[in-house]
Parts: C-alpha cells; structure tokens; sequence
C-alpha cells in the first residue's frame, strides 16, 4: 500500500444497513414514492447510478418492514443470489433482504467505495456462507479493510477509473458492435441464399425431397447400462453425450429401425428447435422423436446444401399443448428453394461454409477481446488499491 495512506475496517468507514420486504400481499404496501431495488434489479443494471427502480413502496410499505431510505450517495451491494452486484442511489432509496448497504461517512468518497467494492467480488464471495446459497454477514462485510486516502486523493484515483473504464467500455462496445454487423450480414446472406428464389430454380415442400425420419425411443433403464456407444438426448445434442450405451443396444436398435446415414443434417425438434448437426457416420444413437432427419439421397439437394438452408428457416411451424416442438409434419410443409444443378448447390455451400467461418472467426476473437476487457479492468482496479496509479 503506498506510504501515508491508512487502513480502515468497513464497519469503520461507513454504516452498514440492512434491507428487507414489506409484505407482498397487502397492496398498499406498493406503488408509493420511495425507491426499493433488487439484486435481480441490480445485475441487469450497466450504470453504476440509480435513479428509479421497477417497484416503489408507500410510506405504508416501509412502516411495515424494517427497511430504511438510505440517503443520496450510499453504496449497494447485493449480498445473496448474488454476491457482488454494486450500485450507487442518486435519490432516496430502499433495498430489500437481499442486499447491504454502506452509507460512507465524509471522508470516503462514494464511488471510490464502490471501486473498492468492485475489486473484491471474489473475496465478498468467500465470506459469503450457506447450504442453499451463499450470503454475506453485515459483520463479515464490516470486517472488511479497506485503504482509506486522502480524499482528493480518493478523487484523483476515481476520475482516473472513470476514465480507463470508460475507453475500456467503448473498445467493448465497438467489438460488440463489429460482431453484430458481422451476424446481421450472415442472416441476410442465409436469408437471400436460402429462402429466395432465383430464375430456374426448384421450389417444393421438404417432404418431397427425402423421408422424415426419427430414432426410436430407448427405454430410460437401458441409458443406464454403461457401454461404449455415445447417446446423446436433446440437451446433449452436439455437445457431450448423455450417456454411454452397449453395443449390444445399439446394434439391435439400428438393425430394427431408421437410422441416419452419414453427412445427413440431424435437427432438434424440441427445446430449442432446428439446432442441426451434421452425422460424422460414427456410432452413436438419438433420443427418439426429439431428434428427426430426412433421408436424403442427395440426387435433389446436397447434405452441405441442406445444412445452411436450416441455418435460414424460421422454425414456426410448430405446435404442442405445452411445449412447442417440430413434429413430422410440420417438418415436410417447410417451403424448399434450391438449384436444379447439384454444382451450383455445392458452390453456394462451400461459399456460404466460409462466411460462417469468418464470421466464428470473429465471434472467437470478440469473446478473447471481452476476456482481455475484463482482465485489463481487474488489473487497473488491483493497481488503484495499492497506491500504483500515477496521473
């Protein structure tokens, strides 16, 4: 820590204040003039200042809980589920259980508290205790130490951060940005590929080009059975598998029912529908109906064809009385436009195999960027706290 500053406990820094609910079935406990925050609230905030909040309380709400109005300038924080969200109130305001909040005395500047706050999540997360969730104590957060400037110099340090963060926030933005352009010109280009067509070209339903097609169904208790063959169910689908069954399963299933061949465009008809990989021809086995597929020959449409026109579809051709899924014949109904020459469909696939990868290429590097992002806001915030920040 650099010389002629002092450590302070939190506890010591400034007053530690509880929040709480007003009961939520007496409706004249809500709707009032006094601002009352979340932590749900907090974590979809991106400004560290609040000035209104989605639910107010009446003078009523807040005689009938202990929470309290915290003065202009107090520090947030979110204490449970999660710990670490942080605000700063531009107005009178009041906080439900989930959060505690510091009310700093004069000589500690607000936002450098929260800065402070900001540069040790991790450790708030340590303290924090309990089966269900983890929350942090009043006591343990007033045990906290916190260096404690003068506090020009306090000011000094904070203007600093703003203005680091601050370029660090529009590099962000602008990365953001560069990859959503380079999203919305991938779905223009599936878009007039895919689903407009051009003089000459064929236009029909799916279900002319190849039969529909599902795994059948393998009993719960056969999933259990440990084994070599990879089984994968909708949530795992083109991930990890679920399980591993035996071969024995496996070979008797596919001798006694369809089954995809290799290259064939495997689609998720539930959750989140029209997910699609392509079938490396590696043993494995699908979960029944959840998984479809058309047979596919490849004398009208290429698999490689096939598989970006399922990146273009809009998948709403759907039904369920409770949830939404693809079923057979929704799947055939979808509208088709493709070449009549099998070349042009290959070109159009290999084209469109390279836009996508340049534009993964992209997303990979904007998530390497928000990463760095993240590091370089840490590193700043580790070198404000130990006095290493020069003008």
């Amino acid at each position: 820590m650099k010389a002629g500053w002092k450590t302070v406990k939190l506890g010591e820094a400034c007053k530690i204040v509880n929040g709480a609910t007003p009961s939520t079935s007496v409706e004249a406990n809500w709707g009032g003039p006094h601002c009352w925050i979340t932590p749900a609230e907090m974590g979809g905030l991106s400004d560290p200042y609040v000035s209104k909040t989605r639910r107010t309380l009446t003078d009523a709400g807040l005689a009938d809980c202990s929470a309290s109005l915290l003065p202009t300038g107090s520090v947030i924080l979110s204490s449970r589920a999660p710990i670490g969200h942080v605000i700063i109130n531009t107005v009178p305001m009041a906080t439900n259980q989930g959060c505690k909040s510091m009310i700093p005395r004069s000589d500690l500047d607000a936002k450098f508290l929260f800065y402070f706050i900001k540069a040790n999540v991790p450790l708030l997360e340590s303290l924090g205790t309990g089966a269900t969730f983890k929350e942090l104590s009043g006591g343990k957060l007033a045990s906290i130490e916190i260096p404690l400037p003068t506090l020009a110099e306090q000011k000094r340090i904070v203007a600093i951060l703003d203005e680091a963060f601050k370029g660090i926030d529009e590099a962000k933005a602008k990365a953001e940005a560069n990859i959503s352009e380079a999203e919305s010109l991938l779905r223009s280009h599936l878009n007039l590929t895919f689903r407009i067509p051009k003089r000459d070209w064929i236009e029909t339903k799916l279900g002319t080009i190849g039969r529909v097609s599902m795994c059948k169904r393998i009993l719960k208790e056969q999933t259990k059975q440990t084994g070599e063959i990879p089984f994968y169910k909708i949530g795992t689908f083109g991930k990890q598998p679920d399980a591993y069954i035996p071969s024995s399963i496996y070979n008797d299933f596919r001798s006694k029912y369809p089954f995809p061949s290799k290259g064939e465009i495997l689609i998720s008809a539930a959750g989140t529908i029209g997910r699609r990989v392509r079938y490396d021809g590696e043993p494995a086995y699908f979960q029944d109906s959840n998984i479809v597929w058309i047979e596919n020959d490849e004398k009208k449409v290429l698999n490689n064809y096939l598989y970006h026109f399922y990146s273009a579809c809009e998948w709403n051709s759907t039904s369920g009385a409770t949830i939404s899924r693809l079923y057979n014949d929704n799947l055939r109904s979808i509208d088709i436009v493709f070449p009549a020459s099998l070349s042009e469909q290959q070109e159009i696939a290999v084209k469109t195999d390279s836009v996508v990868s340049e534009v993964k290429k992209l997303g990979e590097a904007y998530q390497q960027k928000d990463a760095a992002y993240s590091f370089l806001k840490a590193s700043i915030l580790s070198q404000a706290f130990a006095g290493e920040l020069t003008a």
